[in-house]
C-alpha cells in the first residue's frame, strides 16, 4: 500500500480519493496599493452646489466641496432674506393703503358712511335702496374697480391736506361728493374743511364746512379718527 501523499503547496495531508471533491483550502486576502490608498471621497458622490443635502460632515469635505456648500448656503440665505423683505414690504403697503388713517381707502370709507347717514342726502338721492359710492366712470362695469380721484399735499405751514371727490347714486338721483380734510403739525386726527354733495338741479348740501360763518359754535366730537360737527 502506498503511503500518504502531500500536496505541493503545503504540508496538509491530502487523500487522493477525495481530491476530486474540491475540499476547501484556506484563502488569504492580500492588501493592495489600490485599497490602502483609497480615500473616503472615492466611496461617495462628490458634493456640488446642486446635490448637497448636508449629510456629509464638514470635516469630510474637500476644499472644492466646502466652497460648493458655502455657495449653496449663501444662495439659500439670500432667498430667505429676499422673502422677508418682500413680506415686510407687502405688510407695510397694506397698512399704509388700507389700515392707516392717512390712507385713501380709510378716508373714502369714512366719507361714504357720513354721506349715507345724512337725512338730507337720502331725501335728495332717494332712500329706497342703499346709496352706492364709486370712483371715476370707466369701461369697467365693476364699481370697486373704478379709480377714485384724490390729491395729498403739504402747505408752507406744514399742514397736510387731503382732497377727494367721488360719485354717489341713489334710487332717484346721482351726485358728486367733494371733500377737503387737513391735519396740522402735531395733530393726530384729520379734520374736515368741508364735505359736500353736489346734485344737478339741487343746492349744494354741506355735511361739514369749517369756513361757514353761522354765528354759532357747533360742538365737535371725535369718531373713527376724524373730528365731526354736530
Amino acid at each position: 500500500m502506498a503511503g500518504p501523499r502531500y500536496s505541493a503547496i503545503g504540508a496538509n495531508l491530502v487523500n487522493p480519493s477525495i481530491r476530486h471533491l474540491g475540499i476547501f483550502r484556506p484563502c488569504r486576502g492580500y492588501a493592495t496599493q489600490e485599497t490602502l490608498g483609497r480615500s473616503p471621497l472615492a466611496t461617495r458622490k462628490q458634493v456640488t452646489v446642486t446635490n448637497d443635502d448636508g449629510r456629509v460632515h464638514w470635516k469630510e469635505l474637500s476644499i472644492r466641496e466646502k466652497a460648493a456648500r458655502t455657495t449653496q448656503q449663501t444662495f439659500n440665505f439670500g432667498i430667505v432674506l429676499a422673502g422677508l423683505v418682500m413680506t415686510g414690504g407687502c405688510a407695510y403697503f397694506f397698512y399704509k393703503e388700507v389700515l392707516s388713517t392717512d390712507s385713501k381707502t380709510v378716508q373714502f370709507n369714512r366719507a361714504v358712511d357720513r354721506v349715507r347717514s345724512d337725512s338730507r342726502v337720502k331725501e335728495v338721492l332717494g332712500s329706497d335702496h342703499k346709496i352706492r359710492a364709486f370712483g371715476e366712470p370707466t369701461w369697467n362695469r365693476w364699481a370697486r374697480a373704478r379709480p377714485i380721484a384724490s390729491n395729498t399735499f403739504k402747505d408752507s405751514q406744514g399742514t397736510e391736506h387731503f382732497m377727494m371727490h367721488f360719485n354717489v347714486e341713489g334710487s332717484s338721483r346721482r351726485g358728486v361728493v367733494n371733500l377737503h380734510s387737513f391735519k396740522a403739525p402735531g395733530q393726530a386726527e384729520w379734520e374736515y374743511k368741508y364735505l359736500a354733495l353736489d346734485v344737478k338741479g339741487q343746492p349744494r348740501i354741506y355735511l361739514e364746512n369749517t369756513d361757514a360763518t353761522t354765528g354759532k359754535d357747533h360742538p365737535r366730537f371725535n369718531f373713527l379718527g376724524m373730528q365731526w360737527r354736530k
